[in-house]
């Protein structure tokens, strides 16, 4: 049995057995995207496949650096940290690349931990779109930072003079992809062995980025592939002597890095639902009202679009990054990119994310503001012509500049508590506020070279 082929428990189950493993590896993802996981023995595995397991629940109580949050209901030290109960997805099994028949699943957090579960939270959503008659789709598309460093090296430089892959401006560069074909290849190889295949890999305009566009697949099916995709692709470049950064913006010199969603619904027999060939742009009112929603619901869920505070970097003119909720017709100076097409190329690609987000959150945020639109029977507005970046736009259409101020605008929304739940809301949000408060207490180098002599 190939790994793509576990369906259910007893397949799950099978394969190990077929492989004759004594130890299978097993993660979920935390509220940042980060892969929380371990290897469980056989015996383990086979009973947290029946009766789930115990995962401690400060996996959802720390942030991306292990620093306890001090401000969320859920866990903390006034709960004692217990485990929270956890369950296998069997038919999430993949090839572990590195590891002669070894497998990976990934996990999802149940019960009481399931109302803040980020891939649970999603999966909420894609229910409510399925009880509406609509199956959402969705591929991801990542900018990445590739240097010539290991993980002692840019500790050791304090992440300062860092060496890009390659350097300058060179997109779609085939004379470098062609001399630095080895961790191309790499990245390609893992990417098909572990089911998260990419349409299309190449040089980005900066030092050392590359872009990857995931193929497309049903909503839950894409969020696993793209935030696998973000794990392993920094396995392949560390095993290579290499680091790859989804900051979404590693340097002031140079631009951001996006992590952008391409959208779109179909009926449950398949039929896509945003195309009319007798509609302006091809948009059908479906995909009219679908939009018309992201681009409402935008300024109040940014937090969960743009979740750090380096996020708030990106997004200035400019950069090919958009500043306010806005949509346009093939135009990438907007939020919202609609892209003309057939019936199985219609869609919408939502720019104002970028590659920091956790896939889940994020595509959570955009398909439930689509969907608030069409149960609104939104009216879309006229699309902009030319930049973005030039108009003058109601405050309603301005998004928060900072991580603090998209905190307080998701708390209030009560689009994003309908949607997510309060227990989500209020824990994503709390977790928000932490990370800013965090940036609050550092001295940054800026600080140091403006004020330590003059002021």
């Amino acid at each position: 049995m190939q790994p793509r082929d576990v369906k259910t428990i007893a397949d799950a189950k099978q394969i190990v057995q077929e492989r004759n493993l004594q130890h299978i590896k097993v993660g979920a993802y935390d509220v940042d995207g980060v892969l929380r996981g371990k290897y469980m023995s056989r015996e383990k595995f086979f009973s947290s496949l029946d009766n789930g397991f115990g995962f401690c629940d400060v996996v959802l109580g720390w942030d991306s650096k292990d620093q306890l949050y001090d401000n969320v209901r859920y866990t903390g030290w006034h709960t004692g940290y217990p485990d929270a109960p956890a369950r296998i997805i069997a038919d999430s099994c993949r090839e572990l690349y590195y590891e002669e028949n070894g497998l990976l699943f990934l996990a999802e957090f149940a019960d009481k931990a399931e109302p803040i579960c980020p891939r649970g939270t999603l999966r909420r959503v894609i229910e409510r779109a399925q009880a509406m008659g609509l199956d959402p789709y969705c591929a991801f598309e990542y900018e990445f930072v590739v240097f010539r460093e290991t993980r002692a090296s840019v500790r050791e430089k304090n992440f300062r003079n860092l060496t890009p892959l390659a350097p300058g401006y060179f997109g779609y560069s085939v004379l470098r992809n062609s001399v630095d074909i080895e961790i191309y290849h790499e990245i390609l190889k893992i990417s098909e062995a572990m089911d998260f295949p990419l349409e299309g890999l190449h040089e980005e305009t900066g030092a050392g980025v590359l872009e990857a566009a995931i193929g497309v697949d049903r909503a839950l099916s894409a969020a696993d592939k793209a935030a696998l995709f973000k794990t392993f692709t920094k396995v392949a470049c560390q095993r290579n002597n290499l680091m790859a950064t989804f900051m979404a913006k590693w340097s002031p010199q140079w631009p951001g890095q996006g992590g952008h969603l391409h959208m779109s619904l179909k009926n449950p027999t398949g039929k896509g639902l945003f195309h009319d060939q007798n509609a302006p742009f091809g948009m059908s009112d479906t995909m009219r009202k679908f939009v018309a929603g992201q681009l409402k619901y935008m300024p109040e869920l940014l937090a969960m679009v743009a979740p750090t505070i380096n996020s708030y970097t990106r997004l200035v003119p400019g950069y090919w990054a958009p500043t306010t909720a806005t949509w346009g017709v093939e135009n990438r100076t907007c939020a919202l990119r609609v892209i003309p097409g057939g019936e199985k190329s219609q869609r919408v690609e939502y720019r104002v994310a970028a590659a920091d987000a956790n896939p889940y959150i994020i595509l959570a945020a955009a398909l439930a503001s689509g969907l608030q639109g069409i149960e609104d029977d939104a009216t879309l507005e006229a699309p902009v012509v030319g930049s973005a970046y030039t108009l003058q736009l109601p405050d309603e259409k301005r998004l928060p500049s900072a991580l603090w101020e998209a905190a307080q605008r998701l708390k209030a929304s009560a689009m994003a508590r309908r949607w997510f739940g309060e227990p989500f809301v209020e824990h994503f949000a709390a977790s928000r506020e932490w990370e800013e408060r965090e940036f609050r207490r550092a001295i940054t180098d800026w600080e140091l070279d403006r004020y330590f002599e003059i002021i």
